[in-house]
């Protein structure tokens, strides 16, 4: 129950704004349009996520799925992508929630007698970022069991809410018929009607052109995916397969978006034909609050003796701590993201990793996105449907992928087609959000375009970091040849090109005469094999054989060949003389060795072997020596 509540947080709070946006983008559709969105909620969100709750158990969700199945480079760019999108999804939940909280402050009679400064809707806005933020600072575990009643509140007094509505449309079926012959007659109060015309094939038409706008609605299924971690299991669960883990998520995201469904469609039944539509347009008293324009008994209509401003103070209270608390969620599931991929890409910084500095930086930034849309609800509702519906395409597509590869047989047979056919419904609601409202798009891209640049810049200037995690072994006869090799002090390492043109005798040969090495003096060849080379940490795994009296130090999956170079001759330093490594020279164009080296793990080894070990041990006297001839 109370993860449940932990999810709804962010997806409940949605209420507060959602049913005024749902009139605003629809006109006196929104009743329809919110159908087809239930639709889509329950027979094509909800299912992708539970397959997703299956697969990705420990609450990463669908961008962790695409980067188990996409290697390499390929999946890092997806990854970036989306967290450019999820840093748009997150940040304006937070801005968004935010505004509209203090919408429902200012239109509170009480909060008139506030000082004039906390009347502004954009500075009293930024005043509860900052709030949050600071909240954060101190620690938020003691405050997230007061999310729990919150949720259990707004709910309970939006059902008081919407329940006299749709009890007086009940009691008063003239209204329902009123609206309805509007809606017949073409009365849609639609700022820019797509078609013309008063049959049921026209408002069918308008209606799938126009659901795509109510998409907020959809906000929170990758929430209660992040939550899985707190769901309890069975005594029987496993690390890799927790059977009742996922089976409660299941029911999690089911009971969520149940909930949410009936809230949906009774909010926007009730606010289509009770509230004045001119009240629900742009600087009207039920914009961006129509619930909350109920409950202070604004309506002319006599819905509740309840309602009035105590009543709707009440309200207001629980709006603006769920709104505030949905920023805080939000908040949370950055804390979560950043740290979980870009450190470990070595495209952010070490402080990344501290939720302190990360809270600063994204208090400014949403202090700075306040700022552009001057705290205006409506303006950002493109930007936050663009970054839910992108996540939620890309659950599709992840989970079509996973499909096809688990599924053996022709093409056909593997493609899962019911989760197409789900995909083309959200690449369609995607596409028509774009193209309804591209400052969506233009505000996403900037997050994006914030993460490959910090990202690259990152990785650029971490490049210098050794990077290791640790040496595997094959087998225990290599573990036992490399700790002989530390204790006997070879003195001389050589790299050696794998598939080179060379055998190892003639390169022998070569080496000896270039560098004067006696013919008695041992050396051990080094040969290294890439990985992946997009990962920034690495665990490279050691083969020693020895091969006509020569040792050869064989290493794959490394991430980069100068930093395995460089990690092997310093640990060999560790129990003796610090080892010469020779190498031959090359005539690459230095710009393009350099890229090469942060790309694809190789390029101007020897020099940046040298820089790598110069880094790690500050003591020239325990420095291996690199050898250039």
């Amino acid at each position: 129950m109370w993860v449940l509540c932990l999810t709804g947080v962010d997806y409940f709070s949605t209420l507060g704004y959602q049913p005024s946006m749902a009139f605003e983008a629809a006109g006196r559709l929104a009743p329809l349009a919110t159908v087809l969105l239930v639709l889509v909620t329950l027979f094509g969100a909800l299912p992708v996520y539970c397959y997703v709750a299956g697969q990705s158990f420990q609450g990463q969700g669908s961008i962790s799925m695409l980067e188990k199945l996409m290697r390499g480079w390929t999946g890092k760019f997806v990854v970036l992508v989306l967290l450019g999108f999820a840093a748009t999804d997150y940040v304006i939940t937070k801005t968004l929630s935010a505004a509209d909280a203090a919408e429902h402050l200012i239109h509170n009679p009480h909060w008139h007698d506030m000082p004039e400064w906390l009347q502004g809707q954009t500075l009293l806005t930024m005043c509860l970022l900052v709030l949050l933020g600071g909240v954060f600072l101190k620690g938020l575990s003691e405050v997230i069991g007061v999310a729990v009643a919150l949720v259990v509140v707004y709910l309970t007094l939006n059902i008081v809410v919407i329940g006299s509505g749709l009890s007086y449309l009940v009691e008063h079926p003239a209204a329902i018929s009123d609206w309805w012959q509007k809606v017949q007659a073409g009365e849609w109060m639609l700022k820019d009607a797509p078609v013309e015309g008063t049959g049921l094939g026209s408002v069918a038409l308008v209606c799938v052109l126009f659901f795509p706008k109510l998409a907020l609605g959809l906000s929170g299924f990758e929430t209660g995916v992040a939550v899985m971690p707190l769901i309890r299991g069975d005594a029987s669960d496993t690390p890799d397969h927790p059977v009742g883990r996922i089976r409660n998520a299941r029911k999690l995201l089911i009971s969520a978006a149940g909930i949410m469904s009936v809230y949906l469609l009774g909010s926007s039944m009730v606010v289509s034909t009770l509230i004045p539509a001119e009240e629900l347009q742009t600087g009207g008293a039920a914009a961006n609050r129509a619930l909350a324009y109920l409950a202070h008994g604004q309506c002319e209509l006599q819905l509740c003796s309840w309602f009035g401003d105590t009543f709707g103070t009440i309200y207001d209270i629980s709006t603006v701590l769920i709104l505030w608390f949905a920023g805080a969620s939000a908040m949370s599931g950055l804390l979560n993201l950043v740290p979980r991929y870009l450190p470990r890409y070595g495209m952010a910084p070490e402080w990344a990793k501290k939720i302190r500095a990360l809270v600063v930086l994204f208090t400014f930034i949403n202090i700075l996105v306040t700022a552009i849309f001057q705290a205006d609800v409506q303006a950002q509702g493109g930007a936050y449907a663009t970054g839910v519906m992108v996540l939620i395409t890309s659950a599709c597509v992840a989970t079509i992928i996973d499909q096809y590869r688990k599924r053996t047989g022709s093409t056909a047979r593997r493609i899962a087609w019911p989760y197409v056919g789900i995909t083309v419904v959200f690449v369609y609601v995607t596409t028509m959000i774009l193209i309804e409202k591209p400052e969506g798009m233009v505000i996403a891209s900037c997050f994006i375009a914030a993460v490959f640049v910090s990202s690259l810049v990152s990785r650029w200037l971490r490049s210098t970091e050794l990077r290791l995690l640790s040496f595997r072994f094959v087998n225990n006869e290599s573990h036992f040849l490399w700790d002989a090799l530390r204790h006997l002090e070879f003195p001389y390492l050589v790299p050696h090109r794998v598939g080179g043109a060379r055998i190892l005798a003639e390169k022998e040969e070569q080496i000896r005469k270039v560098h004067h090495l006696d013919a008695n003096v041992p050396i051990v060849f080094v040969e290294a094999t890439l990985g992946d080379v997009s990962e920034f940490y690495h665990s490279p795994i050691i083969e020693v054989t020895e091969e006509e009296g020569r040792f050869i130090i064989r290493v794959t999956k490394c991430a980069s060949i100068a930093h395995t170079l460089a990690s092997i001759a310093l640990e060999l330093s560790k129990s003796g003389t610090p080892p010469e490594l020779h190498f031959g020279w090359s005539d690459e164009n230095p710009l393009a060795m350099n890229l090469g080296f942060v790309l694809f793990g190789e390029g101007n080894i020897p020099w940046m072997v040298r820089e790598l070990i110069t880094k790690a041990e500050p003591d020239p006297a325990k420095q291996p020596r690199v050898i250039i001839g």
